[in-house]
């Protein structure tokens, strides 16, 4: 299937989810998510992935649920989570590595509602053992130095670094060390929002999020080398 674009149905069909978030509704609209959304999505998802390739090789873009794609429906079962079963934003994520949880391996992600298109590289929010390799990779000056130098170029040019998660400097880290305040944070992506509607031309859908992941991909290339240090593999 080529990818032309999303349907303009998408997005009101998302709004529709939001106003009847339930099972008995979206059943008897299951063909229509399978048109609108996850038809497209893996057209999308096969098309990006051939470019990506050109900025990472080693990108994987498989595209299924539980791969690139992630399901509708959403786990409740767990504590804290949004309770409603059905997702209203539909995320795709390009990952490189294969180091257990998708989310923690560093990726080029993007998901879509009728609020925005948002774009993403690098791992939002570090497990354990990921927060310890991050911790232990900019403990050297020069690693800092360097990220610091990449996050302020890509704000520069309009990319927001995600907030930081902590107030106070974990052990091994203290003011006196350039850049220290990296140490504060709970994951390392950059990002930016645009327009949900780009998503219904699909060229020029393509083109930009290309040109985006290209601006990212001095970021997704150091949080990959972090995610090796997990497996100790540098």
């Amino acid at each position: 299937m080529e990818f032309i674009g999303f349907s303009e149905k998408v997005l009101p069909f998302l709004e529709a989810i939001r106003k009847n978030n339930n099972k008995e509704w979206f059943e008897a609209h299951k063909s229509e998510y399978e048109e609108y959304i996850l038809n497209p999505s893996r057209a999308f998802v096969a098309e990006m992935g051939e470019h990506l390739m050109a900025l990472e090789p080693t990108i994987n873009f498989e595209p299924k649920i539980n791969k690139a794609l992630f399901r509708i429906y959403r786990d409740t079962r767990r504590m804290g989570a949004n309770k409603e079963p059905i997702k209203s934003k539909i995320g795709i994520i390009f990952t490189q590595g294969n180091s257990g949880s998708r989310l923690q391996n560093s990726s080029f992600y993007l998901h879509f509602s009728p609020d925005e298109l948002f774009v993403s590289a690098g791992v939002r929010w570090f497990e354990k053992p990921l927060l310890d390799a991050y911790r232990d990779y900019i403990k050297e000056a020069s690693r800092r130095d360097e990220l610091f130098g990449v996050l302020e170029s890509l704000n520069a040019k309009g990319y927001k670094t995600i907030e930081k998660g902590y107030k106070k400097y974990p052990r091994g880290f203290s003011s006196e060390m350039s850049n220290v305040d990296l140490s504060l944070y709970k994951g390392m992506a950059i990002y930016k929002i645009l327009e949900p509607k780009l998503i219904e031309d699909g060229d020029k859908l393509i083109d930009t999020l290309y040109k985006i992941y290209e601006d990212m991909l001095p970021l997704q290339q150091i949080v990959y080398e972090i995610s090796l240090r997990v497996k100790g593999d540098t």
